[in-house]
């Protein structure tokens, strides 16, 4: 049987397996969106890891539908397409893939897994073609377009040549190689004697000191089993951000809710004595981050890697943020257990929201 990929709004023309979206009428549904009706058995923390899933258990109701689609394009639904559309291979480089997956939509890689540098290389090329041959993700409404529709040149022009990568990185190295290295001197940077890392596992929070903003891929790529990252940068300059991990259904571990950032924000505006005021993203936003403003950030730019956006500077030292936080933390879980599959409702229900 051989698959193919169709715009999100063909999704009812024919029987349509949907990746990472959700759609009325599929005849197939792999995603790890929250409350998406992905089969039990084929949950995983990526939608490309319930595709690779679903391709080692033929017989799964919906299955055989030829036709494949996605709302969006980004990496991990990117590769959950490919994968549905070349499965000999696919299984072939199946811990790649997952690997890969998670990369693009986590940020999380373990830097010491033999096949992290090729994960690396195969995200970087995506992310740079994307970029200089249509748009940055979320970029779609800014160019008066629907993702839904214009995702769709997208994944015209990646399908037919990811194979040829994957087997062989190295043909296309000028094109993954600038974000490659540079994201390779913020790992070494992260890991050298200017930065200091400290973990609240109870509450899943990563504390960054380091000298300067770095690629989320360094940023995050170390942290797997936590959910909030606070960046401390030299200037008195902070960042927290709660990660897509708690967006998304997680498969592999329970979680702790998302906690909605608007009473910290104003108990650190009463502490802030600088020009700016500190902000936060709503509660359902996929990456929310807390921050002293400046002009607004549109969601690409949020999307987009720390060091490639304004950071303020703040007239707290950097002992006070990382206490305000971790105290704001402490009290919000004091009562909750984590588990696995929190529903929205459930997620608004711990803070009254």
């Amino acid at each position: 049987m051989k698959r193919f990929f169709v715009p999100f709004a063909q999704l009812r023309r024919q029987p349509t397996i949907v990746v990472d979206s959700t759609g009325l009428g599929a005849a197939l549904t792999l995603a790890h969106w929250r409350g998406a009706a992905t089969p039990e058995a084929l949950r995983d923390d990526t939608s490309a890891g319930s595709c690779l899933r679903a391709l080692r258990q033929a017989a799964t109701p919906g299955l055989e539908a030829q036709a494949v689609t996605a709302n969006h394009f980004d990496i991990d639904g990117f590769i959950g397409v490919w994968a549905l559309l070349h499965p000999e291979l696919a299984l072939a480089h199946e811990e790649l893939l997952r690997l890969t997956a998670r990369l693009g939509d986590f940020r999380e890689l373990d830097w010491q897994h033999p096949l992290a540098n090729q994960a690396l290389q195969l995200a970087c090329w995506l992310n740079a073609e994307e970029k200089a041959r249509f748009y940055e993700p979320f970029g779609a409404p800014i160019r008066r377009r629907r993702e839904d529709e214009a995702s769709a040149e997208k994944f015209a022009w990646f399908l037919p040549r990811f194979a040829e990568i994957i087997e062989n990185p190295n043909i296309y190295r000028a094109v993954w190689e600038p974000e490659y290295q540079r994201v390779q001197q913020a790992v070494a940077a992260l890991q050298g004697p200017l930065t200091r890392r400290t973990d609240y596992g109870a509450i899943r929070l990563v504390v960054m000191h380091t000298p300067a903003p770095v690629p989320y891929y360094a940023l995050f790529g170390p942290t797997a089993g936590f959910d909030w990252v606070l960046s401390l940068y030299d200037g008195q300059r902070y960042e927290l951000e709660c990660k897509y991990t708690t967006w998304i259904d997680l498969e592999s571990r329970p979680t702790l809710p998302r906690l909605p950032l608007a009473a910290l924000a104003a108990r650190l505006n009463e502490l802030e004595g600088s020009a700016y005021r500190w902000a936060a993203d709503g509660l359902t936003d996929t990456g929310p981050l807390l921050r002293l403003a400046g002009r607004p950030l549109t969601k690409a730019e949020r999307y987009a890697d720390p060091d490639g956006r304004p950071i303020y500077a703040s007239s707290l030292a950097a002992s006070v943020v990382e206490r305000e936080v971790v105290d704001f933390l402490q009290k919000g879980y004091a009562a909750i257990q984590p588990k696995k599959y929190w529903t929205w409702a459930e997620v608004r229900a711990v803070s009254n929201v």
